[in-house]
Protein backbone atom coordinates (compact mmCIF):
# COMPACT_ATOMS: atom_id res chain seq x y z
CA UNK A 1 0.00 0.00 0.00
CA UNK A 2 3.05 2.16 0.86
CA UNK A 3 4.61 2.16 -2.28
CA UNK A 4 0.99 2.23 -4.41
CA UNK A 5 0.47 5.61 -2.44
CA UNK A 6 3.58 7.04 -2.92
CA UNK A 7 3.35 6.22 -7.04
CA UNK A 8 -0.12 7.55 -7.10
CA UNK A 9 1.49 11.09 -5.14
CA UNK A 10 4.32 11.03 -7.21
CA UNK A 11 2.01 10.98 -10.21
CA UNK A 12 -0.11 13.65 -9.09
CA UNK A 13 3.00 16.06 -8.38
CA UNK A 14 4.42 15.39 -12.14
CA UNK A 15 1.06 16.09 -13.65
CA UNK A 16 1.05 19.44 -11.71
CA UNK A 17 4.48 20.38 -12.49
CA UNK A 18 4.04 19.41 -15.36
CA UNK A 19 0.62 22.08 -15.77
CA UNK A 20 -0.75 19.41 -17.85
CA UNK A 21 -4.43 18.98 -18.27
CA UNK A 22 -4.78 16.11 -20.54
CA UNK A 23 -6.59 13.91 -18.08
CA UNK A 24 -9.00 16.53 -17.54
CA UNK A 25 -10.61 15.22 -20.97
CA UNK A 26 -11.68 11.88 -19.42
CA UNK A 27 -14.70 10.97 -18.38
CA UNK A 28 -15.35 11.83 -14.56
CA UNK A 29 -11.18 12.56 -14.07
CA UNK A 30 -11.30 16.12 -11.59
CA UNK A 31 -7.99 17.90 -12.05
CA UNK A 32 -7.57 21.18 -9.59
CA UNK A 33 -4.13 22.86 -9.83
CA UNK A 34 -2.95 23.58 -5.83
CA UNK A 35 -0.08 25.90 -6.70
CA UNK A 36 1.55 27.39 -9.68
CA UNK A 37 3.96 30.11 -8.72
CA UNK A 38 8.00 31.30 -8.91
CA UNK A 39 7.62 32.43 -5.52
CA UNK A 40 7.71 30.73 -1.89
CA UNK A 41 4.67 31.60 0.15
CA UNK A 42 6.94 34.50 1.48
CA UNK A 43 6.72 36.06 -1.84
CA UNK A 44 10.19 35.49 -2.65
CA UNK A 45 11.48 34.13 -5.61
CA UNK A 46 12.59 30.60 -5.93
CA UNK A 47 15.74 30.00 -6.86
CA UNK A 48 16.91 28.26 -10.02
CA UNK A 49 17.48 24.07 -9.64
CA UNK A 50 20.59 23.12 -8.84
CA UNK A 51 23.17 20.87 -11.10
CA UNK A 52 24.06 17.65 -10.62
CA UNK A 53 22.06 14.36 -10.50
CA UNK A 54 18.37 15.47 -9.61
CA UNK A 55 16.79 13.64 -6.42
CA UNK A 56 12.80 13.80 -6.32
CA UNK A 57 11.90 13.14 -2.26
CA UNK A 58 8.38 12.84 -0.77
CA UNK A 59 7.90 12.72 3.03
CA UNK A 60 4.85 12.09 4.40
CA UNK A 61 5.21 14.22 8.41
CA UNK A 62 2.74 14.12 11.32
CA UNK A 63 3.21 16.66 13.79
CA UNK A 64 1.48 16.09 17.24
CA UNK A 65 -1.02 18.42 18.00
CA UNK A 66 0.52 21.42 19.84
CA UNK A 67 4.13 20.15 18.45
CA UNK A 68 6.37 23.22 17.64
CA UNK A 69 9.20 21.53 15.41
CA UNK A 70 12.67 23.38 15.07
CA UNK A 71 13.66 25.97 13.55
CA UNK A 72 15.34 24.41 10.59
CA UNK A 73 15.88 25.51 6.35
CA UNK A 74 15.42 23.60 2.95
CA UNK A 75 18.18 23.66 0.36
CA UNK A 76 16.32 23.09 -1.98
CA UNK A 77 12.85 23.87 -3.42
CA UNK A 78 10.06 22.27 -2.29
CA UNK A 79 6.23 22.27 -1.65
CA UNK A 80 3.68 20.01 -0.34
CA UNK A 81 -0.35 19.29 0.76
CA UNK A 82 -1.73 19.45 4.15
CA UNK A 83 -3.86 16.22 4.46
CA UNK A 84 -5.23 17.18 7.71
CA UNK A 85 -5.24 19.65 10.92
CA UNK A 86 -4.02 22.86 10.90
CA UNK A 87 -0.05 24.46 10.48
CA UNK A 88 1.42 27.88 10.95
CA UNK A 89 4.67 28.30 9.80
CA UNK A 90 6.99 30.91 11.00
CA UNK A 91 9.89 33.05 9.81
CA UNK A 92 12.89 34.33 12.18
CA UNK A 93 11.78 37.45 10.38
CA UNK A 94 7.72 37.37 11.77
CA UNK A 95 6.18 36.66 8.73
CA UNK A 96 3.35 33.76 9.44
CA UNK A 97 1.36 31.51 7.06
CA UNK A 98 -1.74 29.44 8.50
CA UNK A 99 -2.30 25.98 6.59
CA UNK A 100 -5.32 24.78 6.78
CA UNK A 101 -6.38 20.71 5.02
CA UNK A 102 -6.48 20.52 1.53
CA UNK A 103 -4.30 23.60 1.02
CA UNK A 104 -1.18 23.71 -0.49
CA UNK A 105 2.37 25.90 0.30
CA UNK A 106 5.59 26.14 -1.49
CA UNK A 107 8.05 26.56 1.03
CA UNK A 108 10.82 29.00 1.45
CA UNK A 109 14.38 27.91 0.36
CA UNK A 110 17.54 28.64 2.36
CA UNK A 111 15.38 30.74 5.13
CA UNK A 112 15.27 29.57 8.78
CA UNK A 113 11.74 28.91 9.77
CA UNK A 114 9.67 26.61 11.96
CA UNK A 115 6.20 25.29 11.46
CA UNK A 116 3.46 24.11 14.29
CA UNK A 117 0.32 22.26 14.51
CA UNK A 118 -2.17 24.65 16.15
CA UNK A 119 -5.13 22.54 15.62
CA UNK A 120 -6.93 19.61 18.05
CA UNK A 121 -5.56 16.78 15.74
CA UNK A 122 -2.09 16.52 14.76
CA UNK A 123 -1.18 18.00 10.95
CA UNK A 124 -0.53 15.22 8.18
CA UNK A 125 1.10 17.05 5.19
CA UNK A 126 3.06 15.32 2.27
CA UNK A 127 5.48 17.30 1.12
CA UNK A 128 7.65 17.00 -2.49
CA UNK A 129 11.59 17.82 -2.57
CA UNK A 130 13.15 18.47 -5.73
CA UNK A 131 17.05 18.68 -4.92
CA UNK A 132 20.00 16.70 -5.72
CA UNK A 133 21.36 13.26 -4.76
CA UNK A 134 23.85 14.88 -2.50
CA UNK A 135 22.14 17.63 -1.10
CA UNK A 136 20.36 17.40 2.36
CA UNK A 137 16.56 18.05 2.00
CA UNK A 138 16.58 19.93 5.49
CA UNK A 139 19.12 21.53 7.86
CA UNK A 140 18.52 22.10 11.60
CA UNK A 141 19.84 25.16 13.20
CA UNK A 142 22.24 24.62 15.82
Amino acid sequence: MGTRFASLILAGFFLLASGSTAFAKEAGVVVKELAKTEKSWDDALLPAYPDGQPEIRILSIKIPAGQKLAVHKHPVINAGVLLSGQLRVHTENGQVLDLHAGEAIVEVVNTWHWGESVGDSPAHIIVFYAGTADTPVTVIKD
